[in-house]
C-alpha cells in the first residue's frame, strides 16, 4: 500500500466516476448509481432517487479537472472543493476500516461524500508529491482517466479494453512492415 488505506479506495472511485463519463458511458441509472455505491464501499447517506444520480454526475468535470491537474493547481482545487462542502474532518471508525477522515457529516448528500473524500485523497497525493501517479489514457482515441499504484509506475491505460485495442494496433502496423 503506497497510501493511508482510505486514499487509494477514494481515488479508485474518483477516477471511476469520471471515467463513466467516457464511451461507453456508465452511471446513467439509478441502479448503476446503486452499484457505484455498493462497488466503492460507501457507507454514508444514499438516498438512490434521481436528484442524487444528478448530482454524482455533476461532481464529474469537477473531478476530472482535479484529477488531471499539475501538483499547485491541485492544491488549490482541494481547498476550493474543501471549502464548498463547508469541510471539517474527524476521525471515524466503522465496520472492518479502521480510523480514517470524513469531512462531511454521515447525514450530508452523497454528492458531498464524493467530493470531500475525493479532494481528501488527492490531498495525500499532493503532500507526497506523487501527482504523477494520475494520467489520462495512452489510447489516442480515449480520454479516460488512469490511476497508477503500480511499483514501477507502468500503468498507461484506463482499461483493458484500451489496452487490447492498442496491442491489436500494434500488432497489425508489425504484419504490414
Amino acid at each position: 500500500m503506497l497510501f493511508e488505506h482510505d486514499t487509494e479506495p477514494n481515488l479508485r472511485a474518483a477516477v471511476a466516476l469520471v471515467n463513466s463519463a467516457e464511451p461507453p458511458r456508465t452511471l446513467e441509472t439509478l441502479a448503476d448509481l446503486d452499484a457505484f455505491y455498493a462497488a466503492h464501499g460507501y457507507t454514508v447517506r444514499h438516498d438512490g432517487d434521481a436528484a442524487e444520480l444528478a448530482a454524482v454526475q455533476a461532481l464529474r468535470p469537477r473531478l476530472r479537472e482535479l484529477l488531471v491537474a499539475d501538483r499547485d493547481t491541485a492544491a488549490e482545487l482541494v481547498n476550493r472543493m474543501l471549502a464548498d462542502v463547508s469541510a471539517v474532518p474527524r476521525l471515524v471508525r466503522h465496520g472492518d476500516t479502521d480510523w480514517h477522515l470524513h469531512s462531511v457529516p454521515d447525514d450530508a448528500p452523497f454528492a458531498e461524500h464524493i467530493a470531500s473524500e475525493s479532494a481528501l485523497a488527492v490531498a495525500d497525493l499532493i503532500r507526497s508529491d506523487e501527482m504523477s501517479r494520475l494520467s489520462v489514457c495512452a489510447d489516442p482515441t480515449c480520454e479516460g482517466l488512469v490511476l497508477d499504484l503500480s511499483r514501477n509506475r507502468s500503468r498507461k491505460f484506463c482499461s483493458t479494453r484500451c489496452s487490447n485495442r492498442a496491442a491489436v494496433a500494434a500488432y497489425r502496423d508489425r504484419l504490414r512492415a
